[in-house]
């Protein structure tokens, strides 16, 4: 057969990639179960109702069908026509999340923490950190009627937590507050709060100059208002009184003030004081971020990668008081998702982290000759059961061609079986040095027991 053609936007990791994902993934697990966040996971479909509530992403769907409604003329006739009861592939974790606490709210302790790490699905022109087929990982806390603010400052920082402890350089989380930004807005006298959001999203895209031309165009601003936007835009900073004082003085100059934007501006000085205090230099201002979707309530986050700003945010999400509600009960919430497949790319791409070794062996037991071969299995086993990824080799070829079967492979050890009343041996490839050894006790250094991610 011909050789296969790669299909664009699935991406599929060699060995080495596959591992490196899969180590940033145990560190963002092991991260939010130390934070008490609980897994799950959801069915890969939905129904097109759910998933076209949003609308911005209703071309983005792939919709589920079968081959045999493609045999039947009458079924065939009707594939033009979408309806509720079709299904389609999810395109984010969040519809998914929401409909699952509606379903199972009455066996679920709230507030609920739970984090989810799936492939999600789009339809979009795959590019650079955008794929149809990815995965991603995400973190929310729920509550039931109610949800105290301190999550809000909780979960940036367990995010921050996460990928500090990986060798991918410094990632900075962006906070901004809706309420601080609507109120702001309100005061200047605009009333197309959603427009004028989608608008101000757009700055890191488009420029200052096509977003003030939005804002007239699409929110009815005026010159003066949509300057006033862009100002507030752009106030940054990681202290609390400085961000709170620009805010002030910019309110006074508008004479834009009201309660709301005072709320908004204590909440987000209030976080920015909190993560201050626990991860210095972490957590930061920016009153340009804006997330376009229209169920954010509070706080907003957008996290970049240092050196990596063309990616744009590999991690984002808010505060939400009414995504998931049954008409009688609303459950608010506060959640961030991290592009797990966006960030790996732009890493193996960049060549700018690996893994130690391309394999998860440890140790490859040597085969002096087939008839010796159960008792080299027999000492790979005895080391598996300590927790020391061995195999065996697959030849008995001369140990020399072994030890290089295992050094392609970066595997460190190679372990020599005795006679049944010999002694054992085990071989640093690296070093050279070659010691005595007892299966029962032996192991390797914690650095050389799983491959490790390494800055290059």
């Amino acid at each position: 057969m011909t050789r296969p053609a790669p299909l664009s936007g699935f991406p599929e990791w060699l060995p080495a990639g596959r591992l490196l994902e899969q180590s940033l993934l145990d560190r963002l697990r092991r991260t939010f179960e130390l934070h008490g966040f609980t897994p799950i996971e959801t069915r890969a479909v939905e129904p097109l109702g759910e998933l076209l509530r949003k609308g911005e992403t209703s071309q983005e769907v792939y919709v589920l069908r079968r081959l045999q409604e493609y045999a039947d003329p009458r079924a065939r006739a009707s594939l033009t026509e979408l309806d509720d009861r079709q299904l389609g592939l999810h395109f984010d974790l969040t519809v998914p999340f929401a409909r699952y606490v509606l379903e199972n709210a009455g066996r679920l302790d709230f507030p609920f923490k739970r984090y989810q790490i799936q492939k999600v699905w789009r339809g979009e022109r795959p590019q650079d950190g955008r794929f149809r087929e990815f995965i991603q990982a995400d973190i929310d806390v729920v509550g039931q009627g109610s949800l105290p603010f301190h999550y809000e400052v909780e979960l940036p920082l367990v995010m921050a937590e996460a990928l500090a402890g990986l060798p991918i350089g410094r990632v900075e989380v962006r906070v901004n507050n809706r309420k601080l930004s609507q109120g702001f807005y309100l005061g200047l006298g605009l009333t197309d709060l959603t427009a004028v959001l989608r608008c101000v999203d757009k700055l890191d895209k488009i420029g200052p100059a096509a977003v003030a031309q939005l804002l007239v165009d699409q929110a009815q601003a005026s010159g003066a208002q949509a300057q006033a936007c862009l100002d507030l835009a752009q106030i940054q900073g990681g202290l609390a009184d400085q961000v709170g004082a620009a805010v002030r003085a910019l309110t006074d100059r508008y004479g834009a003030a009201n309660d709301q934007l005072e709320a908004g501006l204590g909440e987000l000085t209030g976080l920015l004081e909190a993560a201050q205090a626990a991860l210095p230099g972490a957590v930061v201002a920016d009153l340009k971020i804006a997330r376009g979707l229209d169920y954010y309530t509070g706080s907003v986050y957008e996290s970049v990668l240092e050196g990596h700003q063309s990616l744009g945010s590999i991690c984002s999400g808010g505060r939400y008081d009414s995504l998931a509600s049954d008409g009688s009960q609303t459950y608010p919430g506060v959640g961030l998702s991290i592009g797990v497949s966006r960030l790996v790319s732009r890493l193996i791409g960049q060549d700018q982290v690996q893994v130690t070794r391309p394999v998860p062996t440890a140790v490859l037991v040597a085969v002096a000759d087939e008839a010796s071969r159960p008792r080299s299995e027999r000492v790979a086993q005895a080391l598996r059961a300590r927790g020391v990824p061995t195999d065996v080799a697959p030849t008995a070829a001369k140990y020399g061609k072994q030890i290089k079967f295992a050094d392609i492979r970066s595997i460190p050890y190679v372990w020599f079986p005795g006679q049944e009343d010999g002694t054992d041996q085990v071989k640093d490839i690296r070093s050279g040095q070659q010691v005595e050894a007892d299966q029962r006790t032996w192991s390797p250094p914690a650095d050389d027991l799983w491959p490790r991610l390494v800055a290059v």
